[in-house]
């Protein structure tokens, strides 16, 4: 049973940064893409970025690019999420997600139903 753990929530002042990271264990097969949503109070759950474990290539919604960036540390079984310049509206809980399943095109790794595991969430908070 794949485990997803993950660290570096907080609380942070708008315009700031935080990283996120993300350490899988207990793989048994392929994992084909990594992902980041987050959930806002009373919202549903949103795509945020994701990577594809073994070609890195990357896709983003509009709403983070350009501020967020998504990495992926292969030896240690790990993805990042670098966030700059942080607005308020950023304020959600962050989930890390991973995909066992082959999609052709990064892209087609941006809903939630496209994902196998799911971590426990780390809270993100930006004030004004």
């Amino acid at each position: 049973q794949v485990q997803l753990v993950e660290s570096g929530g907080g609380l942070v002042q708008a315009g700031g940064s935080l990283r996120l990271s993300c350490a899988a264990s207990g793989r048994t097969g392929s994992t084909y893409a990594m992902g980041w949503f987050r959930q806002a109070p009373g919202k549903e759950r949103e795509f945020v970025t994701t990577i594809n474990w073994s070609s890195g290539s990357t896709a983003a919604a509009d709403s983070v690019k350009g501020r967020f960036t998504i990495s992926r540390e292969a030896a240690k079984n790990t993805i990042y999420l670098q966030m700059n310049s942080l607005k308020p509206e950023d304020t959600a809980v962050y989930y890390c997600a991973e995909a066992t399943f082959y999609r052709s095109l990064i892209r087609d790794y941006t809903r939630a139903r496209d994902y196998d595991y799911w971590g426990q969430g780390t809270q993100v908070t930006v004030s004004s």
